[in-house]
Order: C-alpha cells, then structure tokens, then sequence
C-alpha cells in the first residue's frame, strides 16, 4: 500500500484498525502499580496517546515520572505492534508543547515490510510479566546481558550494571526508601488503594502475585504493607544481577523514551530466558535518587532499578496482572 492508497477508503479503514490493534496490544505494557496511567484517541490513521491524571500516583509519583515511564513501554508495544504487521509509522514526541498530558502521536504514512524483530516482540508481548520470586536459576550471561543493553540502547538510553559494592547502596537505599514512604498515611492509603485482593476493576496489583512472606534478597522488594497469595521459596537471589536504567537529562521526555527502552529490554530479556523485576523505590524518595546518581558518578539520571535474571522454561510464574478494557483506554473519533 502507497501513501495515496490511505486516502482509498479500504486503506484508511485497514491503518484505522492498524493503530486500534496497536492500542489495544500496549494494554500489556508493564506500568507502576499497574495503573495503566495511559489513554489513547484515535482518529483515522492517527493515534495519540495522553497521561491519564486519574491513574496517577499523586502520593508516590508527583512528577508523574515513573507514570510517564509507563506510558513510554506503552508506546513501545504499540510501535512493536505496527512494525510487525507491515505499517510505516513516524513517532512525534511531545506533539503539543501547551499540554503536558499529550506524550506522542503515532501517524501511519503507509505500507512496509514486516519486521521480524519486531513481530518477535509483538508475540513476546502477552507473555511478559512481573515475578517478584527470589532469582533462583543460573546467573545471566554476558550474551543475554549484551544483548538487553543492546536494545536499550537502541532506544537511546544506557543500562549501567551495577558491581557487588554499589548491589549494597543499592539495597540501602531501596529499604531507607520504604521506610521514608512508610511513614507518611497517604503514602500508605494510596498504596492499600492499588495493591491487594483480586483487582476485579482491570488495575492494579492482586494479592496473586504478591508473594505470601517477604523474601530474603539482598536488595528488599517492594512492601506491600500486608503478605499476598504468591508462595516463594526460602531461597536467596544470590544469582540477580541489579542494573540502573538511566540517561544524560532528566525532563519528561526522558522518562518517555526510557519506558520504551524499558520494553524494549524486558521483551528482549524474555526471549533470550530472563526475567525482569523493576525496583522503583529508589527512584520515588528524592534522596535515594540522588544516591543512584551517585552510582553513575553524577554523570546521568537514574530512571528505574531493575533486577535480572534467569528463567526456568518449566515454571509458568505468577499469573499476570489484570487490565483494563480496550473501551475504557482508547477513545475513536
């Protein structure tokens, strides 16, 4: 299909549900709490995605960075989702500079050639999910880890693995974190409103995959304040390895482009059998994101913590997170 061809009917009809495939393919898109803090409108053969303020952290996000984050490996899955199915589309970021909610703009200009890699992704994309287990398996491997930084990478920002010296300020600052947030009500109240029981609205994170004891990692998962559904193992993830997700400027467009490089490494790191979990608690309390900084010598911005490791192809993991229904995140005009 030519560009011309997007002003027949039959192709404009075929880039609209393009892009409404795409939409509803980023509903996978991993997000703080699971707050799917994303809405889409769509309009012909172009789709525009905007912060969803209601579905914002006001207590632990004020910036709406990590929101932001979200939205980012949103626009990543739906990019994914375009590319594999044959569709040219530019990406505008920050398309209108008087609304702070309107992130980006996807506008189909016509026909291409499937992308592999990219229909790789798109089946990848259903499968990823968040496992808050202890890493029990292998240690990864310097060609998984090549290989995730690599498309990280490829979405301009930088992974920055962290040696065993800075896995201890790392775990310092993830718990003088939770104990900072823990002690403010409103921090708790909006936590309690987002995690536990079985989500039956489409967001957040079910008392399923919460696991039912804490864990004996080096660096502490997040606390939940109460112990879920999830059974762990007494084991220690003494084969994680922890990575800082960063850039070179701190403003919303970073934030934007590191969830996509966020989706574009965890869908990489699933496929070559490792799994993702995103450490944000050092990243919501002011100064333990100056301490991340510090592991960077000053010279980036730390976005998210993540910790990797290996998979066992025989273990299904936890059930995945509910969502929310494609009615109730993209708007047709």
């Amino acid at each position: 299909m030519s560009n011309d061809a997007l002003t027949h009917p039959t192709g404009a009809q075929a880039a609209t549900h393009a892009l409404l495939e795409a939409a509803t393919t980023a509903r996978y898109a991993p997000s703080i709490h699971n707050t799917q803090p994303w809405r889409w409108r769509l309009i012909g053969n172009v789709l525009d995605l905007h912060l969803e303020r209601h579905r914002v952290l006001t207590v632990t996000d004020p910036d709406a960075r990590l929101a932001t984050l979200s939205c980012g490996a949103a626009l990543h899955h739906a990019r994914m989702a375009l590319a594999a199915q044959g569709w040219r589309a530019t990406v505008v970021r920050q398309p209108d500079v008087t609304d702070a909610n309107h992130l980006a703009q996807l506008h189909i200009e016509g026909r291409a050639p499937a992308d592999q890699p990219s229909a790789l992704h798109l089946r990848t994309i259903p499968l990823r999910h968040t496992d808050r287990r202890p890493v029990t398996g292998e240690p990864v491997g310097p060609q998984q880890l090549q290989a995730i930084t690599a498309a990280i990478e490829a979405e301009n920002t930088w992974l920055h693995t962290l040696r065993p010296d800075q896995v201890l300020q790392l775990a310092s600052a993830a718990d003088h974190a939770q104990r900072t947030e823990a002690q403010e009500f409103a921090w708790r109240d909006e936590l309690a409103y987002w995690t536990g029981g079985t989500r039956a609205a489409g967001t957040g994170i079910p008392d399923a995959a919460i696991p039912d004891r804490a864990t004996r990692t080096t660096v502490p998962g997040r606390d939940f304040g109460h112990h879920g559904d999830l059974p762990i193992s007494a084991a220690h993830d003494k084969a994680a390895v922890f990575a800082l997700l960063h850039g070179h400027t701190d403003e919303p467009r970073d934030w934007l482009r590191a969830g996509e490089a966020l989706s574009a490494g965890w869908l990489t790191a699933v496929e070559h059998g490792v799994s993702v979990l995103p450490h944000s608690a050092p990243i919501e309390v002011i100064s333990t994101r100056q301490a991340m900084r510090a592991i960077l010598a000053s010279t980036g911005y730390p976005y998210l913590m993540l910790r990797l490791g290996t998979i066992d192809p025989a273990d299904a993991g936890p059930p995945h997170a509910p969502r929310l229904p494609a009615d109730q995140i993209i708007e047709q005009s």
